[in-house]
């Protein structure tokens, strides 16, 4: 035992950490879903070997439909994670403290998308897909505000549903399913889009989070982690195509059914989201005002116990 520790203390002299310590020292980064273009900055951070240069140790894992991001957070499984705005307003209202420490989206990418030629705000008591896995917030509270009175179908990542006229409308994403129905064949008329952004509902998407137990132990970390995961979406801003060549590498490795096309689509509406209306600028920030809008909505409709502010989200 003697001769281990000493071995152990004369590789720290020279700068080698023992297996233990670099496993301890190795930052897990779950994004919400599975491999695709939404998540390309990261993927991009860790081909090209920023997060090397930044000097953190990061693995990719991606979640599982037993093991969400959220719950691989919790459990101390993944110590960053992405999440929607709304869905960290719930986790701290819910108990988990949590900050953001890199914000990617910069506008929401949601919609509901109607059937038949039909305007959603004009099809009360419309069945609509909402995903299982949550983040339709903002939905429901629309669907209140304005007593729509919809009955929420949930669908866990398929177009199928809607195609096959059980639904009359659904949500979706401006860079997924939204692409998907118009790779399907299907003609969408304007009038039967309903996109949040365009109606009091722009509240930001994306951001990289942790709990503020972790990051208090380790800010450091936090920081050159954010830095070079930005560095990784300046890039991809700059290369696009050689970005999908590193995204397409993660969704073959993981078996993931798309293609370039779909791709390359998610990829420019997930870049086009990050640049702030107002500045016009690529700003990775949150919102102080977007973070109230989200939570004063949240609260209104009895989906939050209290508010949550800014300064509960932020390190």
């Amino acid at each position: 035992m003697k001769k281990i520790g000493i071995l152990a203390a004369f590789l720290v002299v020279l700068g080698i950490q023992p297996a233990a310590a670099q496993q301890q020292d190795t930052l897990v980064f779950t994004p919400q879903w599975m491999a695709q273009a939404q998540f390309a900055g990261y993927y991009v951070a860790e081909v090209k070997g920023f997060y090397r240069e930044a000097g953190v140790n990061v693995k990719i894992k991606h979640p599982s439909p037993t093991q969400p991001a959220m719950a691989m957070l919790k459990n101390n499984v993944s110590q960053a994670i992405t999440l929607q705005l709304c869905q960290a307003i719930e986790m701290v209202d819910g108990g988990l403290p949590i900050v953001n420490i890199l914000q990617t989206s910069m506008n929401n990418g949601m919609m509901i998308v109607s059937a038949r030629g039909r305007d959603p705000l004009k099809h009360k008591g419309a069945k609509v897909g909402i995903w299982s896995v949550g983040f339709g917030q903002l939905a429901i509270c629309m669907s209140i505000k304005d007593n729509l009175e919809y009955e929420w179908i949930r669908f866990a990542q398929n177009i199928n549903l809607f195609l096959s006229g059980a639904l009359d409308a659904m949500l979706a994403m401006s860079y997924n399913e939204y692409n998907q129905l118009l790779q399907a064949g299907l003609e969408i008329g304007a009038d039967c889009v309903y996109r949040f952004c365009d109606h009091g509902y722009n509240v930001q998407e994306d951001g990289v989070y942790m709990t503020r137990k972790y990051y208090l132990k380790h800010q450091e970390q936090a920081r050159c982690f954010a830095e070079a995961s930005r560095r990784g979406w300046e890039w991809a801003a700059e290369h696009p195509e050689e970005t999908l060549d590193i995204v397409m590498e993660y969704v073959g490795r993981d078996n993931i059914a798309t293609n370039r096309v779909m791709q390359r689509l998610m990829l420019m509406e997930i870049l086009r989201l990050q640049v702030d209306r107002e500045s016009g600028e690529r700003a990775f920030r949150l919102r102080p005002d977007m973070v109230q809008l989200a939570s004063r909505l949240m609260t209104e409709n009895a989906m939050l116990d209290h508010e949550i502010t800014y300064e509960e989200l932020v390190p």
